[in-house]
């Protein structure tokens, strides 16, 4: 994969860098740290989001989600999904419906090298590559 690859972040690494979740937080901050400096397009769900708020919530509290949000917003690009991918999703021999809609969304955005996951194990039925790790090369100019 070449520098400025375009990928999909998992909701779960994008909570990883919004909670701070170690040991796992350092590498969803590289993959976002790429994204400021754009040497990476990161695509986030948009109902990534939404699951982002509901999980962080309660322990950050609505200001400060809220605010954690519109600084990932800032970093990635928004994924939107339609009534297709929803069908494809519901279609699917995905075990996992909200890995099935990332994955379905992920096709229809075009472009995206990969998926990036804590949970590769959900994705068996996915028919793009997804990863646990990415490290892309960077041009040596």
């Amino acid at each position: 994969m070449a520098s400025r690859d375009k990928i999909l972040l998992d909701t779960d690494v994008a909570l990883d860098h919004l909670a701070d979740r170690q040991p796992f937080a350092e590498y969803a901050h590289r993959i976002l740290a790429l994204a400021e400096l754009g040497e990476l397009t990161v695509c986030v769900s948009s109902f990534s989001f939404s699951n982002l708020y509901y999980i962080l919530r309660k322990p950050k509290g609505h200001a400060d989600v809220l605010t954690l949000l519109g600084k990932l917003k800032l970093m990635v690009r928004v994924s939107t999904r339609s009534e297709a991918e929803i069908q494809s999703a519901l279609s699917s021999s995905f075990k996992d419906f909200e890995d099935a809609i990332q994955h379905f969304n992920t096709k229809a955005e075009g472009g995206i090298s990969a998926i990036i996951t804590r949970n590769k194990a959900d994705y068996s039925a996915s028919e793009l590559p997804v990863l646990a790790k990415f490290e892309p090369a960077l041009d040596e100019d």
